[in-house]
């Protein structure tokens, strides 16, 4: 691609912004879908068990897989309030540019970049709730998993989407190992799914023995 096509491409998305093909729409709305309603179902429950003594959350489910004993944690509430709400509100913000994929929508660089910085920050927070969970509080909440589980993905594709469109731009040089990384693109989703199941496997190895 020459730098005659970079600038071409330039302006016609800041003119006529870029949209997603029918793949990466309904992957945005798939992921978002679970990522709400498991922010949403975390929501209900914490209400639940701090609103009601004695309330047994559907989620504890033995004493490793407890979202109870992951709710009460003060890394629950990283910013003063619920971590799930921030999930609800993220979630819907990807919910809703998903949709308006589907309907055409075409959206200009700058909101690109801002999901890609905004899927970005919430990867950092998961990073960081993960660590938490495995190595301090020693609790998986299944709800929260469910949003380890569709976070990276999220962030993976819409990075990949951004530097396809050339919404990030990349040097000439690099674009050989761009299109080898858009090939295996489903190779980061299970790397990131294989570590996490092989940290969680490792923390809690004495207590999955006894389970067999």
């Amino acid at each position: 691609m020459t730098s005659v096509d970079l600038d071409d491409q330039d302006r016609q998305t800041a003119t006529r912004g870029v949209g997603a093909g029918r793949a990466m729409t309904w992957f945005l709305i798939i992921t978002s879908a679970l990522g709400f309603v498991a922010s949403f179902t975390l929501t209900y429950e914490r209400f639940k068990l701090f609103t009601q003594p004695g309330y047994r959350p559907s989620c504890n489910l033995n004493p490793i897989i407890s979202c109870g004993n992951v709710m009460t944690t003060h890394q629950a509430a990283v910013f003063g309030f619920p971590n799930p709400l921030l999930g609800i509100a993220g979630f819907a913000v990807t919910l809703a540019v998903g949709f308006g994929l589907l309907a055409g929508a075409r959206y200009r660089r700058w909101y690109w970049i801002g999901l890609n910085i905004g899927t970005l920050a919430g990867l950092v927070l998961i990073c960081w709730l993960v660590t938490q969970s495995l190595y301090s509080i020693g609790a998986l909440c299944p709800y929260c998993m469910v949003v380890w589980a569709v976070i990276f993905p999220m962030f993976w594709y819409v990075t990949l989407h951004n530097l396809r469109h050339g919404i990030i731009p990349t040097p000439a040089s690099w674009r050989d190992s761009l299109d080898a990384v858009l090939t295996l693109h489903w190779f980061g989703p299970l790397l990131w799914y294989l570590v996490i199941i092989g940290m969680v496997l490792v923390r809690f190895w004495s207590y999955w023995r006894t389970l067999v």
